[in-house]
């Protein structure tokens, strides 16, 4: 077993790398917010404060870099260097699934990314189910193992329906989560991985106890094509049919902060691409924006430098788009109108 799913996360990477990953019909709806200029917005660039808090500790930018991989040799070089950019950088980190080093110890260190990463706000990640299998325990265990600051509980049934090996069986799992709230507190965060939180289900976690939420929504790498492109027969044609499925990230994140209103940390992630991007969904509600594939090509093809070059570009981003509306910080920006047109506002409407 931990030998398949080492093999499957370096398919991951490849297919992510440089495989038709993110289906063109699919669409954050971010195209949908526009946020107003402000001709006269009387700041300097160096008056930008973009701080918030996260896991009980300080980021310099409002940015997670979401976990994507672990297992592997390879894992571990991307992990490493995706961590080393969040701690020169300012931004929280989460490493990809940990299966693999549960499965297998000696995956371990493809997750340990502290040495290069002491202050980050460090997020371990497992599967509802296969947190079903380790128990609270064995979770806290793999979180302990790289010094985490908090652990990751990823939800990905569309995922796992078109994924060849995957799980069948979805029973459970608000049981399993208010374990783990009892466990972690608030160091526990609840995350899709590209088919987004809904309203009705992020008002349930809520009131289990879950204070730290990424929606994860439709609009960027579609795990479920990922699998479509590894399976064949019927898998591989139902996952085609089934790789646009999904609540749209701007549809996500702004349901769910009406729905659980000022009681949890959102994180916005899927398909974010630009430091635009992410000031669209600070506007929208979330407190943290995540990314990960326009980083990780972008280490693919130029190493760490040009992971650093990208990051450079979304930061000078963000930052233009909050003096061009006259904000000085993010909960500024908030208050700050916006116009929502189109499908999102649809979205919004029926949700």
């Amino acid at each position: 077993m931990d030998e398949a799913t080492a093999k499957r996360k370096d398919a991951h990477l490849d297919l992510c790398a440089t495989g038709d990953v993110e289906p063109a019909q699919n669409t954050t709806l971010l195209e949908c917010v526009r946020l107003v200029h402000c001709a006269m917005p009387e700041m300097a660039v160096e008056e930008v404060d973009l701080s918030t808090e996260f896991l009980g500790k300080k980021l310099r930018h409002p940015l997670l870099i979401t976990g994507m991989t672990g297992g592997t040799e390879r894992a571990g070089v991307v992990n490493r260097d995706m961590a080393l950019l969040a701690e020169r950088h300012g931004l929280a980190f989460g490493v990809g699934s940990q299966r693999a080093m549960a499965e297998n110890p000696q995956a371990g260190e493809s997750f340990q990314v502290r040495q290069v990463a002491p202050t980050v706000p460090l997020l371990g990640n497992i599967g509802l189910y296969q947190a079903v299998g380790l128990g609270v325990d064995g979770v806290r265990r793999l979180a302990d193992a790289i010094g985490a600051d908090g652990m990751a509980l990823h939800l990905n049934a569309g995922q796992e329906l078109t994924q060849p090996e995957g799980d069948r069986d979805f029973r459970g799992g608000y049981k399993v989560v208010e374990g783990l709230v009892r466990a972690f507190g608030s160091r526990l965060l609840v995350k899709e991985t590209g088919c987004g939180i809904g309203p009705e289900v992020a008002r349930r976690l809520v009131e289990l106890g879950v204070r730290n939420l990424d929606v994860s929504g439709l609009g960027g790498t579609s795990w479920v094509r990922v699998e479509q492109l590894r399976a064949t027969g019927v898998q591989a044609q139902v996952g085609a049919e089934f790789s646009s499925w999904g609540i749209p990230t701007g549809a996500a994140i702004a349901t769910v902060r009406r729905a659980v209103g000022p009681d949890a940390r959102l994180v916005a992630s899927g398909g974010l691409r630009t430091g635009l991007d992410v000031a669209k969904v600070l506007a929208l509600g979330a407190d943290v924006a995540g990314m990960a594939l326009p980083l990780f090509r972008a280490q693919q093809q130029g190493g760490l430098a040009g992971a650093e070059q990208a990051l450079a570009t979304i930061l000078a981003s963000l930052r233009q788009a909050l003096v061009l509306t006259g904000s000085r910080n993010c909960a500024e920006l908030r208050q700050r109108p916006r116009i929502i047109v189109g499908e999102l506002k649809d979205w919004l409407a029926a949700l």
